[in-house]
């Protein structure tokens, strides 16, 4: 005797911080139900138990899958299920049918179904995902650090001359130490303030200073670890490394192409030709972070490296523009880095 298998259903899913939205289609495009659930495990698994109920549920497009919907993703992925990564519903479709949680599930779910969505979440639990956290809280730092130094330099523009001859110095780090060490025992109650606020600035800095420190420290030694490959290439150095890595994930196969790799960091060819002109310009797209450490390695090369400086010098004989060529190397540097990127974050995913 036959059994009907039961027919397949697809679950798409808009995260909040505190609910998410499920909704389910089938292989017709119907809406089968919506659900919304509280953002815990007992919710995650009533939202996976309520989608099943409809049909066989082997895909599922969500959200946010790095940010509000990692713990679903994650859960759904141990339970079997394929997730796919949705992007924030096209602009003009929002415009013809509004906003509202359901309509952007239900969106999510219609791009799994129609395949315009493809991608595969990143894993999060390899050496990546740690280096991508420290790097976070590095950038935050840096930004910190630097307000910090910008707003001692202002106030030390108006502070009376007998301080600005004091403090004021062209050097970031003896200028601190000298604001450090400002007297604060003035009669003055405005210059007591401004005593009092250079001062506390100071140990500001000085303190972001040494957190950097230690951040640099800690990233170099986890890079050695994950990226050696990639430091062994010329003009590769950890933050570069440690960048590409953070780029590329925890999950190597979501990289299937160096072309894929190429469009992620913003340095694939875009045509720009029109009539006789036959060109590609600069692609302004992907993760500008990648982008910018590509940049860093094609200007060591650019400086340093026999080749590379031979390469210049024959393109710039061919008419090229410095972008053009630079364009052109970080896009040659990408086709030498990908094994090597590929190789290094298989070496370092570790079983959920």
């Amino acid at each position: 005797m036959e059994y009907l298998k039961s027919p397949e259903v697809i679950l798409g899913v808009d995260t909040h911080l505190d609910v998410h939205v499920g909704v389910v289609i089938d292989t017709a495009g119907r809406v089968m139900g919506t659900l919304s659930v509280g953002t815990n495990n007992d919710g995650y698994r009533q939202l996976l138990c309520w989608a099943q109920e409809f049909g066989m549920l082997r895909r599922a497009g969500i959200e946010g899958t790095g940010s509000y919907g990692a713990a679903l993703t994650h859960m759904l992925q141990t339970s079997g299920i394929t997730v796919i990564e949705i992007n924030r519903p096209d602009r003009s479709r929002r415009r013809g049918r509004g906003k509202s949680d359901a309509t952007d599930a239900e969106s999510a779910a219609r791009s799994v179904l129609a395949g315009d969505a493809t991608s595969i979440p990143k894993a999060h639990n390899g050496l990546a995902e740690g280096l991508r956290t420290l790097n976070l809280v590095r950038r935050s730092a840096v930004k910190a650090k630097t307000q910090t130094i910008n707003q001692i330099r202002a106030l030390l523009v108006s502070t009376p001359q007998a301080i600005r001859d004091v403090a004021y110095k062209p050097d970031a780090s003896k200028c601190v130490a000298a604001c450090a060490g400002l007297s604060q025992n003035s009669v003055s109650a405005t210059l007591a303030s401004l005593q009092t606020a250079l001062h506390l600035l100071a140990k500001r800095w000085i303190a972001l200073n040494d957190e950097l420190r230690e951040l640099d420290a800690t990233l170099a030694r986890l890079t050695k670890k994950a990226a050696l490959r990639l430091l062994s290439r010329f003009g590769v150095g950890p933050q570069t490394a440690c960048t590409l890595l953070i780029t590329a994930g925890d999950h190597p196969t979501r990289l299937h192409s160096e072309a894929a790799l190429a469009a992620l960091c913003g340095t694939s060819p875009l045509q720009a030709s029109s009539g006789k002109v036959h060109r590609h310009r600069l692609n302004r797209g992907g993760d500008r972070q990648a982008n910018n450490a590509l940049w860093t390695i094609a200007m060591v090369r650019m400086r340093s490296d026999v080749r590379t400086r031979q390469y210049v010098a024959r393109r710039t004989g061919e008419g090229l523009s410095k972008k053009e060529i630079h364009r052109c190397l970080k896009r040659y540097i990408v086709r030498e880095l990908y094994p090597l990127i590929l190789a290094n974050l298989k070496d370092s995913v570790s079983p959920a």
